[in-house]
């Protein structure tokens, strides 16, 4: 009577699960004649969502993570999900000072707090090119937030091997001289801190060590008695204001920065120390869907005795006076404005358009209207990695133009 109990119990609990289920067809379907189609009904049904997990969790691969997917995907952002967001992009490059060339640029995004989803992302690219003409570059420069969002580290290193042509270290001097050859040889390594002291107001400090050589140089009196090789340590302080949502390519916010540095005698080559003052605004206003208009006003006063490679050059670099070749104008001081039109024409691709000018000069006292520098273009946009463009602009100037490649927006 033992062992037959729950053998009985069993069979009771069968018949009423049966009837229950029974039942239930009834209230919902309808009569049914055969409880056990009822039951058969169920059991296939089971059976049949069993066999479809199966069939699709079978049906799921894994996707690899290669080059071509980062290039092709590369405008997700995937830095929550990723200790490192990486990508790769090789291109031939070109320039009115390096001619044709091939070239390289290393992007990565990354968070130091994947919790914290107002802060932007932290940036590092490294980038070199190498041309037919003997030029060839290597830059790393990146821009890294702390947890908390009060400290942030800027940084930019570059060593770079330039055959250039030559006018002379002032304004005057390149209006007239005729063009001569050199071969400058530079390396820059530049560190920003910021510290937010409250609201957007940040207090910062900067390092700054430059070396420059000009070498081969074909016409030596065009230095005007300065020597062809210097080095030079920087430190500055300077205060911001800055409500940019992310640094490489802004699409709203308002910056503001005054920089002083000092160059101590002490840490370089040259016979006195140097001061310099750096003033920069930009702005940034969404105008219509896709459309952003970007403005910037920057300026640099230098003594009237600085040595060459401190100098402001219309058209070094890839930010201001696009088109112009790199020193084809040169004095101690520069200011310059530039307004920007950046339109989204479809997915990953942009168009901008932009007009502006610029002036260099020795001393505040000698700005004139003849030193006036127009400067506008066109370019194109390619959006590389989340927010991170890179680019090729069109650049017009006074008797120039020229091409830019760039990665990451002018300004």
């Amino acid at each position: 009577m033992i062992k037959s109990f729950p053998q009985f119990k069993c069979i009771h609990v069968r018949k009423f699960c049966v009837l229950f289920f029974y039942a239930v067809s009834i209230v919902c379907f309808g009569h049914r004649s055969d409880s056990t189609e009822v039951c058969s009904l169920h059991t296939d049904s089971l059976i049949s969502t069993s066999n479809q997990l199966k069939a699709d969790t079978g049906t799921v691969k894994k996707v690899k993570d290669n080059w071509w997917r980062r290039l092709i995907y590369g405008n997700k952002d995937r830095s929550f999900e990723k200790k490192i967001d990486v990508s790769f992009l090789p291109a031939p490059t070109y320039s009115i000072e390096s001619e044709l060339g091939i070239g390289g640029i290393f992007s990565a995004l990354y968070r130091l707090d994947r919790q914290d989803s107002i802060m932007p992302p932290s940036d590092v690219s490294v980038g070199g090119k190498v041309s037919v003409t003997g030029f060839y570059a290597i830059q790393a420069s990146g821009n890294n937030y702390f947890k908390g969002r009060r400290h942030r580290l800027s940084y930019r290193a570059v060593f770079a091997n330039k055959p250039l042509d030559f006018w002379g270290i002032s304004y005057d001097a390149c209006a007239h001289n005729t063009a001569s050859s050199y071969t400058r040889q530079s390396t820059v390594v530049d560190v920003d801190y910021a510290w937010r002291a409250v609201g957007q107001f940040y207090v910062g400090a900067s390092l700054e060590a430059l070396y420059m050589n000009g070498r081969h140089l074909l016409e030596p009196a065009y230095l005007e008695g300065q020597r062809s090789e210097y080095y030079f340590t920087g430190i500055g302080v300077s205060v911001l204001y800055d409500t940019r949502d992310f640094l490489p390519n802004p699409q709203r916010g308002v910056y503001f920065m005054l920089k002083e540095m000092v160059y101590p005698s002490l840490l370089g080559t040259y016979h006195k120390s140097l001061f310099q003052t750096t003033v920069t605004f930009d702005a940034y206003q969404k105008v219509w869907k896709g459309g952003l208009l970007a403005f910037d006003l920057y300026g640099r006063l230098n003594p009237q005795d600085t040595p060459w490679p401190l100098r402001e050059q219309v058209g070094s670099g890839v930010s201001r006076m696009r088109g112009y070749y790199e020193g084809q104008y040169m004095d101690c001081s520069q200011l310059s404005s530039q307004l920007e039109l950046r339109q989204r024409v479809y997915k990953r691709i942009g168009l901008v358009a932009w007009g502006g000018g610029g002036i260099v000069f020795p001393s505040l006292g000698k700005i004139g209207k003849s030193r006036f520098l127009p400067n506008y273009g066109l370019g194109v946009r390619f959006e590389f990695k989340h927010n991170m463009n890179l680019r090729v602009d069109y650049g017009f100037g006074r008797h120039t133009r020229g091409v830019v490649f760039g990665f990451g927006e002018a300004f």
